[in-house]
């Protein structure tokens, strides 16, 4: 993975575009545009990220006849008070983006302290799974809150640690569709997490 300005929070995706840029929001530095980036697994599964990009990377990235395009950037978090649509909301914030011919990717690399006690639990197909929130900090003091999930023995490992542990993560960013009852209807919903495919604990840290 290309080397980014925060060494603790890294994410290369590859992928195809399956929307119209909406905007997301407005900062000092201007306006930034969301749009769904599709990836698709080996398995064929499709992780659809959305991506937030500002309006001159948006207006300055060089258009090509190529079929994916590859971002850079940094997976972030949104407490979500609105009422409406999930309450924790990730993102990926690009901070390069080029079209390209290579294949799917997903990749992304975090280091953060454990936020909530793991929960180590059963599928009802009987793997062993563990949830996580990792927080990874940014610059000005503020954090990034990501749930991750570990499965088989990186799952026992995990659950081995405590609140304030400093961790170290790789896997991908990947999205699941759920259903939840609200006020007696079935509504289906997404939710993100990163699923991990190596983990070590950062220990002296």
């Amino acid at each position: 993975m290309e080397q980014l300005d925060r060494t603790n929070d890294a994410v290369e995706l590859c992928g195809e575009i399956v929307g119209k840029p909406e905007l997301s929001h407005t900062a000092r530095d201007g306006e930034y545009f969301k749009f769904p980036l599709a990836i698709e697994r080996l398995s064929g599964t499709l992780d659809i990220v959305n991506v937030v990009v500002s309006r001159q990377m948006m207006e300055s990235l060089e258009v090509e006849p190529l079929p994916r395009l590859r971002v850079l950037g940094e997976v972030r978090s949104f407490n979500n008070r609105s009422g409406s649509g999930p309450r924790l909301v990730i993102t990926v914030l690009a901070k390069h983006m080029e079209f390209t011919d290579d294949g799917y990717a997903n990749s992304v690399l975090i280091t953060g302290s454990l936020c909530k006690d793991p929960n180590l639990r059963r599928t009802p197909m009987g793997r062993e799974i563990c949830d996580m929130m990792i927080a990874v900090n940014r610059p000005y003091g503020r954090s990034d809150y990501l749930p991750c999930i570990a499965w088989g023995s990186l799952a026992r490992e995990a659950a081995c640690w405590h609140v304030g542990d400093q961790v170290k993560l790789s896997g991908r960013l990947q999205s699941r569709t759920y259903i939840k009852l609200l006020d007696g209807q079935a509504v289906e919903k997404t939710a993100y997490e990163i699923s991990i495919s190596a983990l070590s604990l950062m220990e002296g840290v």
